[in-house]
């Protein structure tokens, strides 16, 4: 069977998804994740952007050895020379040029001619090949651009020196039919396309991104670019999860394969999602929480009977446990250990021993521990292993008739104890006046939203939180049974986030 290679772009394109930025180090624990889940292309940003984004880029290339390290170029000299400075010491280094294609991108955005489009893109090509054999190339706005000049511009960078041809839907504006007959008419009309790989990096605004990714490839792609959880520009991208499953699951109709390990899906899923801020919808193919759940009586009859009646992938196979052994407090460590090998981590003992003892005190406040529950507990532990300031305490008084009050000490880094208090409309503004008061940076919170991460009036509140400042969005999450504990827990992550991007400025 053909390879088909999984190039990741959750990095660069996921990460202009509005309000997912991501710090570096943040960055630098995806993309070691995703060197586990198997993926052979990461597109680790856009180092020109941001002097953040080219040292993410550069801190990735020298760490994570296994896939080829991508950075993403316009077609300028500047963001050429820049992208190879990031990647040089990737053990397999490529760079991306990419310039619009389309009529209404070259009149209304870059306003040049079709002519002078073929020379910078060759150019640039020519340019980027002095650095490295592996240059790939992407006439944006393709699907949108006449077939005719996509394949003069394809033959011009092929003999440039490119070695993969993206081929963007830059706006999810393709209909799988249509998309699959540009890629069959590249392969007919491009002279030397034999010489290259011919790649898909398809957008989701009509929600046809998996599918015309799919049809690409049964047109002759062997590159499909996409993101953990579908994320990226406005409705996203391509979702890796599902373009891996599709093609694993109905395997007797691609006839291809990819090196992904599929166990490591569900845990790369909630690594990006806490990251990132983003929630997975449950209904969300391969990963969101009902995609192996069944309410119906018929359904559950079936399952029961034999899983396969009605679920078509077993869950495990994508990294989620189907057993059903019960924590609490009465459970010990080894029973916890092995919980947590089956939700995919892999602590050391003294990040073990930390989350045992949460998860202690989290039993006497549950009769029942799940799985989300075990998830949300190591996530918020490692949320509190590089901070600036930790919640030692919260007290609150509030009531129909009381005034909001709230008491909060802080735990410095350097040893420091800082505590005040303070009035707010409800518990969680005064819970927030007295941080902001304590930390003293200035930031607006700009968005706020709790859920239960799982069911019972015990249940577990996750909250997530996003603040502003200087134009600079931080995304917080926090957990606990408390749901004013977790406001303070969310919006201190956001703001260590905060306080670390400065320190890192300065």
């Amino acid at each position: 069977m053909d390879k088909i290679i999984i190039f990741d772009t959750t990095l660069r394109d996921g990460e202009q998804a509005a309000g997912g930025t991501l710090n570096i180090q943040e960055k630098l624990e995806i993309a070691k994740q995703l060197e586990k889940l198997g993926v052979d292309v990461i597109e680790a940003g856009f180092p020109i952007s941001s002097p953040g984004d080219f040292e993410s880029v550069k801190i990735i290339s020298e760490e994570v050895r296994t896939p080829i390290i991508c950075a993403l170029a316009r077609a300028h000299p500047d963001d050429i020379d820049r992208a190879w400075e990031a990647v040089k010491d990737a053990k397999r280094p490529r760079i991306h040029v990419f310039i619009s294609a389309s009529d209404m991108h070259l009149v209304y955005q870059l306003k040049k001619s079709r002519e002078e489009i073929l020379q910078i893109s060759g150019d640039m090509v020519a340019r980027a090949k002095k650095y490295t054999d592996d240059i790939e190339f992407s006439p944006m706005d393709a699907s949108r651009a006449e077939p005719e000049y996509i394949y003069q511009i394809l033959e011009k960078v092929i003999s440039a020196g490119a070695t993969t041809l993206n081929i963007p839907d830059t706006v999810g504006y393709a209909i799988p039919g249509e998309f699959g007959a540009l890629i069959g008419g590249i392969f007919k009309n491009v002279s030397n396309i034999n010489k290259t790989i011919v790649s898909v990096h398809c957008h989701n605004d009509l929600g046809l991104a998996v599918a015309n990714s799919l049809e690409a490839l049964k047109n002759g792609a062997r590159q499909i670019e996409c993101t953990i959880n579908g994320i990226g520009e406005r409705a996203g991208n391509a979702s890796l999860e599902e373009i891996v499953m599709a093609l694993k699951t109905r395997s007797e109709l691609f006839d291809v394969t990819t090196d992904i390990n599929t166990t490591q899906i569900y845990k790369t899923s909630r690594l990006v999602s806490e990251l990132t801020g983003f929630a997975v919808q449950p209904n969300k193919a391969i990963i969101g929480a009902n995609a192996f759940r069944h309410e119906s009586g018929i359904h559950q009859d079936g399952v029961i009977k034999m899983p396969i009646t009605y679920e078509i992938i077993d869950p495990k196979s994508v990294g989620i446990p189907a057993s059903s052994l019960v924590l609490g407090k009465l459970s010990g460590r080894h029973a916890f250990r092995e919980r947590l090998a089956e939700l995919g981590y892999s602590l050391n003992e003294e990040d073990f021993n930390r989350a045992f003892l949460a998860f202690q005190e989290l039993a006497d406040k549950k009769k029942e521990i799940k799985d989300r529950d075990i998830e949300a507990l190591v996530a918020q532990e490692q949320r509190t292993l590089s901070e600036t300031y930790h919640i030692d305490r919260i007290q609150v008084s509030c009531g129909d008739r009381g005034i909001p009050t709230a008491a909060v000490r802080l735990a410095a880094a350097d040893g420091r104890i800082l505590a005040d208090a303070a009035l707010g409309t409800g518990p969680v503004d005064a819970v927030y006046k007295v941080i902001n008061r304590l930390v003293g940076v200035p930031n607006v919170l700009t968005e706020f939203s709790v859920k239960s991460i799982t069911e019972g009036i015990d249940a577990i509140g996750e909250v997530m939180i996003r603040v502003e400042s200087d134009g600079i969005t931080y995304t917080g999450r926090g957990a606990d049974t408390d749901v004013i504990v977790a406001s303070a827990k969310a919006y201190m992550n956001a703001l260590n986030r905060l306080l670390a991007a400065k320190k890192k400025t300065e």
